[in-house]
Formats: structure tokens, C-alpha cells, sequence
């Protein structure tokens, strides 16, 4: 097994058919959306004392056949040196990240990626000497993720201190194959509350349920989403995830290519003519992922958001999907749809250095022992120390 960083899009464009082949199918360790995500969030207009560079880890084997990635970045900052993460990690929240790698190579993929992080190499296959790194920091990471516990035994094995906690629960259905199957496993008013709902409101026509097909009507169902989650935000006092314009940019740059590839479900539904609810979903490995929402706040009584639930699950089943993911946050609806909840992890990685074991210790302790730390920091700087 061969390693190389790769350190522009240009470099990984040849291998995206290759790159998408290994995430599963699943849509946040798509190529679309991390290639995307790093047009959007990957420059260096982070702040005069923070920049950030792509540091894509390909694996591949003695065919020249690409077997592997650690889809990363590496951001560099005064205060936590160099830390590689996850590309489409911040603020997008993409949840179920991993190492791309087939199923039955997960030993000596990752083996090869322990090797490349722990200098075991000069350089690597593409003639790269390994870059010093002072953190791998994990998020979006599913509990029982067996190539992120590969590569953890890994480097552990070599040295390295691996700190783990715990990180927000997924919410998960496992949806059966009829609808009236899945009605029998909610609660009696639940059930009773969503055949109401859907007698005196879909049945109707009052309620009006839409899907967007076609590029063209993308837009103006990007718009309605937006609109709808920004004023149902704001009316709790809240600014809304789409305040940001990165966050903003990157979705309605993604979402075309994902709908294009058959990953995209945006919904909305009418009431009375009018917008109430929006649903932006991911689709991909037999599950659909609810990602993002709007309700109008003046609608509220009329139970927009429950009847688009209702709606996308049902749509759901009937396409023969095998889950649906509410993805992380533990808001107390999700268990009444009878999700149940999927763990996740937040990973730390730190090397055998001085430096990077003690920006991990303040980490670790908080501000009760910072000043300790900024001393034995500056002792080690003022030996000479290497970082």
C-alpha cells in the first residue's frame, strides 16, 4: 500500500468516480459534497493568525488502484498548531464521517495511513515528505465506525495518545415495508394524531405536499427553505443556520449536484396555497438523512412540521428505503417517529511531543490549570525545543 497527500481538487478530480465508490453511497462522504465544501470553506480568509490547506491521504495499492482516503484538512493555528479534520466538518454538521475503504482492506489501509501520520516514511508516493501534524481531531464519527477504530488501534500501537468522548446522538427509524406496518409501532396517540392529520388535512387537499424533480424548480424551493427556516429561527430569537453566507453558498452550489445525482430530496408542503414547511433530505445507501427544515412561525398551529414528517416518511417507506435519519441533535420529537438513538464520537489524536501533549493537557483541564500549561509551554519554547 502506497500513501499520497494530495493538496489540490485538481490532483483528487481524476478519482472522484473512484472516491464515490468507496463512501457507500453515503452522501456526506460523497465527493460532491467534500469537494464542494472545500470550495466554500477552504481558503485561507480564516483570520490573520489561522490557515487552512487541503490534506487528502489517498491510499493505493500495487495496481495503481485508489483502496483508500482519509478525507482531511489541515488547518494551522497559533493557539492548536496543525490539526487535520475532517473536510465538510464546522458548521455544515455533516454527520457519519469516515475513512473511505472497502470492506475486508481495513487492516492494511489503515496500517498504511499509521505509518504515513507516524513518519515511518521519508516521503510518500508522491515523492511528499509527511507533514508534522499536532492533532487529528475527529467529530461526525458513528460509535462502531470499524475503520475509525482501525486506524485508532493503529496509532495508539505507535505512541500516540487517543482521546475519545462521547458526541450528539442520530436518530435512526428502521422502516419496515408498509406503512401500516410502521403506524403499528408508534403510540396509540401518535398514531391517532397522524391519521387525523392526514384525513382532514392531505386526504383534503388542503395540505399539498411537493417534491422538487427537475433543476429548474430548484431555486425557488432553495429560496423557500431558506426563507422558511430563517424567519421560523428568528422568531425564536435565534439566527438561523443560512445567516451564515458560506453555509448558504455551499448548499445552493451542492444541492444541484446532488439532485443531479439522485441524492437530493426537497420537499415542500402548502397549506391553505401558502409555503408552511420545507424538508431538505440527502438520499443515498438506503437511507434518507433529514438535513435541514423551515416552518412558517404563523402557521405553527396548523402542525406543518409533523405533517411534512409524516409526509417524507411515508414517501419513504413506499420507495423502499430501509431508514430514515434524523442525523444528530437529541430533540424530543424524534422518539415519538420511533427513532432510536445512534452514537457518535469526537476523536483526539495527539503525537508523542511535548508541545502537542500540553496544548492537549489545557485542553483537557480547562481554565483551572491554563497558566500551568502556558509555563511549561513557554519553558519548552525557550529550550528550543521542536514542536
Amino acid at each position: 500500500m502506497q500513501v499520497c497527500c494530495m493538496t489540490t481538487l485538481d490532483e483528487l478530480a481524476p478519482y472522484a468516480e473512484a472516491w464515490d465508490r468507496l463512501s457507500a453511497g453515503i452522501p456526506f462522504r460523497s465527493w460532491t459534497w467534500m469537494s464542494t465544501w472545500w470550495r466554500h470553506y477552504g481558503d485561507e480568509q480564516n483570520g490573520r493568525n489561522r490557515r487552512t490547506r487541503l490534506h487528502v491521504l489517498a491510499v493505493f495499492d500495487r495496481a495503481d488502484m485508489l483502496v483508500g482516503v482519509a478525507p482531511w484538512y489541515l488547518d494551522v493555528s497559533a493557539a492548536q498548531g496543525r490539526v487535520l479534520r475532517f473536510l465538510g466538518s464546522g458548521e455544515v454538521c455533516s454527520d457519519h464521517l469516515s475513512l473511505l475503504c472497502p470492506a475486508g482492506l481495513e487492516e492494511r489501509v489503515t496500517e498504511a495511513l499509521a505509518g504515513w501520520l507516524t513518519g515511518q516514511r521519508s516521503e510518500d508516493s508522491c515523492g511528499r515528505q509527511p507533514d508534522r501534524w499536532d492533532l487529528v481531531e475527529l467529530t461526525g464519527v458513528d460509535a462502531d465506525d470499524p475503520n475509525i477504530a482501525q486506524l485508532l488501534e493503529q496509532l495508539e500501537h505507535r505512541g500516540n495518545t487517543v482521546h475519545r468522548r462521547p458526541g450528539p446522538n442520530c436518530w435512526q427509524i428502521e422502516l419496515p415495508p408498509d406503512w401500516d406496518d410502521y403506524l403499528a409501532r408508534l403510540s396509540k396517540s401518535h398514531r391517532k394524531q397522524l391519521r387525523r392529520l392526514d384525513r382532514d388535512m392531505l386526504s383534503t387537499g388542503r395540505a399539498v405536499f411537493h417534491t422538487v424533480e427537475r433543476i429548474d424548480q430548484l431555486p425557488q424551493a432553495m429560496d423557500m427553505l431558506i426563507d422558511l427556516h430563517q424567519r421560523r429561527h428568528r422568531s425564536q430569537g435565534e439566527p438561523g443556520c443560512f445567516a451564515s453566507s458560506r453555509f448558504t453558498g455551499f448548499h445552493r452550489e451542492v444541492a444541484g449536484q446532488l439532485l443531479s445525482g439522485g441524492h437530493l430530496q426537497l420537499h415542500w408542503l402548502e397549506l391553505d396555497g401558502k409555503p408552511a414547511a420545507a424538508e431538505y433530505q440527502l438520499a443515498g445507501n438506503g437511507a434518507v438523512y433529514a438535513y435541514q427544515s423551515g416552518i412558517e412561525p404563523e402557521m405553527t398551529d396548523l402542525e406543518p412540521g409533523r405533517l411534512i414528517t409524516l409526509a417524507t416518511i411515508r414517501r419513504a417507506v413506499r420507495q423502499g428505503y430501509r431508514a430514515f435519519d434524523f442525523l444528530r441533535g437529541d430533540e424530543p420529537y424524534k422518539p415519538h417517529w420511533r427513532a432510536v438513538p445512534q452514537a457518535s464520537q469526537e476523536i483526539r489524536v495527539v503525537p508523542n511531543r511535548t508541545v502537542a501533549q500540553l496544548r492537549h493537557g489545557l485542553w483537557r483541564t480547562g481554565s483551572g490549570a491554563r497558566q500551568w500549561i502556558r509555563d511549561g509551554l513557554k519553558r519548552v519554547a525557550e529550550r528550543g525545543e521542536s514542536r
